[in-house]
């Protein structure tokens, strides 16, 4: 830290309790200066020799005390008087960067200009500040921060102007010229910590682009603002740099949504500071991370901010939607409210992101903007790819929530339909997930939740999981079995089984598609599997899987790999799944009464026990949790 002595007599100053300040000498004290409570005991030669101000005070007090003077309004107070009353003693007087706006606002209060005295107090402080503090980093951000006390005539006097220019102009500097220390805690260099060991003595790290982010984010929400904006009309820095930087002030200066309800007086406070960051955000997509802007969205709603401050981050995160994480949207419902997240403005995101995607096709005009377009990523279908798995993780998470509606988890989930997927795994454990939590909905609520899956885009993992989860419809468990079986006979090089036609028509056509009328067979179709006709199931798919003599059995959340290649045993499995088929086809066809418990379900299991016997069957169930 820079500083400077002004004087040469020693500091004769001395206190008679809290609220008396007397300089000890022979002579008698003639004048009494009340600064607020605090007296001064002082003789008026030094002082009217150098203060304008106080020799008018005394002149027109002559008529009556002339020998008590009170001052209620100095700049600093009563220790920036006592600065200026050393001076006029000529005692030793160290100035620094916490006193030295103090000092130069008492001096210009008292008018202790050079017309009264050459080589008078502010003559020497604006020496001080344009030859040292001004050109010091980090005496500059400290006296920036004093000026706030000292307002009006901070300002007034440019002292802050002063100090934004000077933080913003070294701020600007090529990196490679910074040679003075700064803060930077978050990812200390090799250099830094001593641990480069190719460093021979000569001092060349390489500093950081955004090396003067830390030292900033003490500074009050205004003269961060007014600091941020000068740094961005010099025209130097990245705005990921100016990014990064809002991104620690708001770290450090905003709440975490996950510390609970604030109080309202720090609502006040903080509301200011969430608009200015997002005022000052540069507006090109990427600057900031979309982890970043979920995270003001957060504080944003836990500050209860304006519905334009809400909108904004809203678009500007569906602009960039593909970098989130599915923690990142997992964002916590107001007090009261009966699901565990505040699901409505996912929605509101995911609108967005695929309102800029409707709004790309329609620039079909031209190539170029088309290009373009693609090149920004708007139409990327990796982008697409991302964001529907990143739903899917979501509906996964929310699924949890007992509270949460069907209508909710399906118009989510159809909001990405449209989005090209290779593999329909996230979304079947995500469905799994909330027929688990709501095992209470209805045959036709778990119907409509199983259509926004597709069988054949079940990995074989997903597909064994499926078949022996007893919460999905029967229908369901048939079709992925039936895909299955379909893929394990293109992978052997035969054809696809000869299976009864009411499969066929059950597998050709989509499992959402219309009905003119709904037979009892349909009906038990879409009831829940039974257990009998799952361990039929179950043999079947363990017939598949046999390779070697050994039953190579996987757990679909566990592990997803491929299975072994098996080609005799999977035709053998094709042969006895027809027969499988064809008894559950029958036994639903002819009765009107439920399999599960009945007759024909121990008789579907026995009728199979020949062949299940050469293959054991799973006796647990697995679901994705």
């Amino acid at each position: 830290m820079k500083f400077m002595k002004l004087g040469s007599k020693p500091d004769s100053f001395q206190t008679d309790g809290n609220k008396v300040r007397y300089v000890a000498t022979e002579l008698a004290t003639d004048i009494v200066i009340h600064v607020g409570d605090v007296k001064f005991y002082l003789h008026k030669f030094p002082l009217l020799s150098k203060s304008a101000r106080l020799q008018k005070m005394v002149s027109s007090s002559d008529e009556g005390n002339g020998d008590e003077i009170y001052i209620n309004d100095i700049p600093g107070s009563s220790s920036a008087f006592e600065i200026c009353a050393k001076f006029c003693y000529g005692m030793t007087v160290t100035l620094n960067a916490y006193n030295v706006v103090a000092a130069r606002c008492a001096a210009e209060y008292l008018e202790m200009h050079e017309t009264i005295e050459k080589g008078n107090l502010i003559y020497k402080v604006d020496v001080f500040l344009n030859s040292s503090i001004f050109r010091s980093w980090k005496d500059s951000i400290i006296v920036l921060q004093t000026t706030k006390s000292l307002l009006p005539l901070s300002e007034e006097l440019k002292l802050i102007n002063h100090c934004i220019d000077a933080i913003a102009s070294k701020a600007s500097v090529d990196v490679s010229k910074v040679d003075w220390s700064y803060t930077y805690n978050r990812k200390k260099l090799p250099e830094e910590n001593g641990n480069d060991h190719g460093w021979n003595g000569v001092r060349s790290r390489m500093v950081p682009n955004d090396w003067w982010v830390e030292d900033l984010i003490e500074l009050e929400i205004e003269l961060y603002k007014r600091v941020i904006i000068t740094i961005k009309t010099k025209g130097t820095i990245s705005n990921e740099v100016i990014g990064e930087a809002l991104k620690a002030y708001a770290y450090r200066k905003l709440p975490d949504s996950n510390k609970g309800v604030m109080q309202y007086n720090d609502l006040s406070k903080l509301r200011p500071t969430l608009d200015t960051i997002l005022y000052l955000l540069p507006a090109e997509k990427g600057s900031v991370s979309c982890s970043f802007l979920l995270k003001l969205l957060k504080a944003a709603i836990s500050l209860n901010a304006g519905e334009m401050v809400k909108e904004e981050l809203v678009k500007r995160i569906g602009q960039q939607l593909e970098e989130a994480s599915v923690n990142d949207l997992l964002i916590q419902a107001h007090e009261g409210e009966p699901t565990m997240y505040d699901v409505q403005v996912v929605q509101k995101i995911l609108e967005e992101f695929t309102v800029q995607d409707r709004n790309a096709k329609t620039e079909i005009g031209n190539e170029n903007v088309i290009q373009d377009i693609r090149g920004q990523g708007i139409l990327s279908e990796a982008s697409k790819l991302m964001v529907a798995k990143l739903i899917d993780g979501y509906l996964s998470e929310i699924a949890k929530d007992p509270n949460l509606p069907l209508s909710v988890f399906i118009g989510i989930s159809e909001m990405v339909s449209s989005f090209y997927r290779p593999a329909h795994d996230g979304i079947y454990g995500a469905i799994d997930t909330y027929l688990k939590v709501h095992s209470g909905i209805s045959k036709s609520e778990r119907k409509r939740i199983c259509r926004l899956m597709d069988c054949k885009k079940l990995s074989a993992g997903a597909c064994m999981h499926a078949v022996q989860n007893e919460r999905l419809p029967l229908r369901v468990v048939v079709q992925v079995l039936f895909f299955e079986q379909v893929r394990a006979a293109a992978t052997s090089g035969s054809s696809t089984p000869d299976l009864p036609k009411a499969i066929k028509d059950l597998n050709c056509t989509s499992y959402g598609s219309s009905r003119s009328a709904t037979t009892n067979a349909d009906e038990d179709w879409d009831a829940v599997a039974s257990a009998a006709e799952l361990r039929a199931l179950r043999g079947e798919v363990a017939a598949l899987r046999v390779g070697n003599g050994v039953v190579h059995e996987r757990n679909y959340v566990d592990n997803k790999s491929n299975f072994d290649k098996a080609g005799n045993s999977k035709m053998k499995g094709l042969i006895t799944s027809k027969k499988i088929f064809s008894k559950i086809w029958s036994s639903k066809s002819g009765q009107a009464t439920e399999n599960s418990g009945s007759d024909s379900s121990e008789s579907l299991g026995s009728a199979n026990l020949d062949e299940a016997k050469s293959t054991p069957t799973r006796r647990g169930r697995h679901s994705v949790s």
